[in-house]
C-alpha cells in the first residue's frame, strides 16, 4: 500500500552497483531502511544529494508493516537546504548531530513530537543567517527532553552542582565524577531552557564549548542505552576552533 509521508535521513549505505539502503526517521512509520535502486546512475530520478545526512524529503513509500526493508517509491526534498550543505560550520555541526541521533533514536513507530522538534529545527538552523557556534549544545539538551531524559533545571538555595547521572542539581559534591560545577551548570541549563533564537546571548569561549560539549555527550551515554563513542564532534571540534 501506497503512503505519503515526511522523512529525515539518517545514514545511507551504499548496495550493489547501484543502489543504496538508506534510513529514514519517518513522520508517520518511526524509523524506516528503504532500498532504492539505481539511485547511483547518472540520470536516476533520486538523487544521492538529497540523501546527506538531515536532509528533509517528501516520500511515497510502500509500506509493509513488520518488514525490515521497505521500498520507496518517490522522494523529492522539502524543503530544499539552502545553506547547511555550503556552509562549513553548518554542514559539520549537522553530520556531527546526526552522529548523535542515529544513535539515539531507538523509535520503530511514528513519534510526532520527536519528528517535529527535529524537523522544525533544521528549518531554523538552514534559515538562519549566521550559523550559531552554541546551536548543537542547545539542540542536544533540548533533544533530551524528546527522549526521556531532560535535565531539572530548577535550581534550590545552596544547590551548587548539577549531577550528570540523575539530571538535577545537588547542594552536596556527587560521590562520582559526572557532575558540573556552578558555572558551567548555569550554562548547561542556559542552552536547555532558550530558544535557538536567543542562544547567541550564551558567550562560550573554544575551551569552554568543547567542556560543555564533552559533558552533554557524558549525559547522553549515561542516560541511552548502547549509545557508544562519538568521532565527529572531533572533527567540529576543528571546524569551530
Amino acid at each position: 500500500m501506497l503512503h505519503k509521508t515526511r522523512g529525515i535521513v539518517l545514514k545511507t549505505t551504499l548496495y550493489g552497483d547501484t543502489s543504496v539502503i538508506v534510513q529514514v526517521f519517518t513522520e508517520k512509520f518511526g524509523i524506516q531502511s528503504y532500498l532504492i535502486n539505481g539511485v547511483r546512475k547518472p540520470k536516476a530520478k533520486i538523487s544521492m544529494n538529497m540523501l546527506q545526512p538531515l536532509h528533509l524529503i517528501d516520500m511515497v513509500v510502500y509500506h509493509k508493516p513488520g518488514s525490515n526493508l521497505q521500498r520507496l517509491r518517490e522522494a523529492r526534498p522539502f524543503p530544499v537546504l539552502r545553506t547547511i550543505p555550503y556552509d562549513m560550520i553548518k554542514s559539520t555541526m549537522t553530520i556531527f548531530l546526526n552522529e548523535v541521533l542515529y544513535k539515539s533514536i531507538r523509535q520503530q513507530s511514528a513519534d510526532e513530537h520527536l519528528f517535529e522538534f527535529i524537523y522544525n529545527s533544521v528549518c531554523w538552523f538552514d534559515e538562519c543567517g549566521e550559523a550559531s557556534v552554541n546551536f548543537h549544545l542547545s539542540f542536544l539538551l533540548k533533544l533530551s527532553r524528546f527522549l526521556g531524559f531532560a535535565p531539572h533545571a530548577q535550581a534550590r538555595s545552596g544547590d551548587s552542582y548539577f549531577d550528570l547521572q540523575e539530571g538535577e542539581f545537588r547542594s552536596a559534591v556527587p560521590v562520582h565524577p559526572n557532575y558540573l560545577e556552578q558555572e558551567d551548570a548555569l550554562l548547561f541549563i542556559s542552552l536547555y531552557s532558550l530558544p535557538f533564537e536567543r542562544i547567541t546571548e550564551i558567550r562560550t569561549g573554544n575551551k569552554m564549548r568543547r567542556h560543555l560539549l564533552e559533558k552533554i555527550l557524558i549525559y547522553f551515554r549515561l542516560h541511552t542505552a548502547s549509545f557508544g563513542e562519538i568521532r565527529s564532534h572531533q572533527v567540529l571540534e576543528e571546524v569551530l576552533s
